[in-house]
């Protein structure tokens, strides 16, 4: 039997996914908690909970433990977190359990320490590590993190943007955006009250941004049919969303990552523009998926960009082969 379980952690605004070491991946829930209001006791966590969302069942609280990739409630945290790895059935060892877990590069230590203590407060209790979440994704994009190569990562997640330059297990370059995915559906709501005066709902707002992305200014990728409420007679009703609308929408929190990448790239080291160049700029996150925008970004950057293979689960893919290779990232940063 293994000496000492481990558990790689990828706590994010949107999911949070659990990886166990020699079973994989267990855990790919949202981030959600659903807590009665009388008696405080948890209801539901994950899928169950997040469905409940925006409903407003007037005997629970919906809580999303996570805002801009960081805790902002450390006791829901601590209870989703400990619901999650009861669902991951972690086995103990002779040896306390090793945790991973990907943090935003921008995190402040006190955030650090939250998700820290968010980990180490659950059953079994664990030895935690903090990881860098590019580290994570350049090493789950398929980058040897022991022999040096220099990757450029965009990880593109609910609430954070982090765009960094790698080098083996070295952050060499990084900015780390508190906006994602979230922004841009908050984005597209603004903008549909403002045009057809129509409330809608976040699974709205992220079906028009995934399905229809940014649609060129003249509208050739068509529309989309949804359903809000009328924000002046409060009654459903439906509404066709043209793609110029949406793209139109998108371009403030897109311009901003796009700029972040031209940022990371200017005055880099000679030997890493080769590697990054060579490698290609790898989008990783749910908001890689985005329509258009590694086209966008190739285009702004003038170097080729593509999504990594399952972009949803690069940085648990990551963190899972550096937990399992214990040396890896230590012979990198050794280096």
């Amino acid at each position: 039997m293994r000496l000492r379980a481990g558990v790689a952690i990828d706590l994010g605004t949107v999911n949070t996914l659990v990886s166990i070491v020699g079973r994989g991946l267990v855990v790919e829930e949202p981030s959600a908690i659903a807590i009665d209001r009388a008696t405080g006791v948890v209801t539901a966590v994950g899928g169950a909970a997040d469905a409940l969302a925006g409903k407003e069942p007037l005997e629970l609280e919906v809580i999303h433990p996570l805002r801009d990739g960081v805790i902002a409630d450390l006791d829901a945290a601590t209870a989703m977190l400990q619901a999650f790895l009861r669902q991951a059935r972690v086995r103990r060892g002779l040896l306390r359990p090793s945790a991973v877990i990907c943090v935003p590069t921008g995190a402040t230590e006190v955030e650090r320490r939250s998700l820290a203590a968010a980990a180490e407060a659950t059953r079994p209790h664990c030895r935690v590590r903090l990881i860098d979440e590019p580290v994570a994704a350049a090493a789950g994009a398929g980058f040897d993190l022991a022999d040096g190569t220099g990757a450029f990562i965009v990880d593109i997640g609910g609430g954070t943007t982090e765009a960094a330059v790698v080098a083996g297990g070295h952050l060499v370059r990084s900015q780390s955006l508190r906006l994602g995915g979230n922004a841009m559906d908050e984005a597209i709501v603004h903008a549909v009250k403002n045009e057809f005066g129509l409330l809608l709902g976040r699974n709205a707002a992220r079906n028009l941004k995934m399905t229809l992305g940014l649609a060129d200014s003249d509208g050739a990728a068509g529309w989309l049919e949804v359903v809000g409420i009328d924000a002046a007679r409060r009654m459903p009703r439906v509404e066709d969303v043209p793609g110029r609308l949406v793209a139109a929408a998108l371009e403030n929190p897109v311009a901003t990552i796009v700029g972040s990448v031209q940022e990371m790239l200017s005055g880099i080291p000679p030997n890493l523009a080769e590697d990054v160049v060579r490698g290609k700029i790898r989008l990783a996150g749910g908001g890689a998926l985005l329509p258009g925008l590694a086209a966008r970004i190739e285009a702004t950057s003038g170097i080729p960009a593509l999504v990594v293979d399952d972009p949803l689960r690069c940085v648990i893919r990551g963190a899972a082969e550096i937990l399992e290779h214990g040396d890896l990232l230590g012979r990198a940063q050794a280096g």
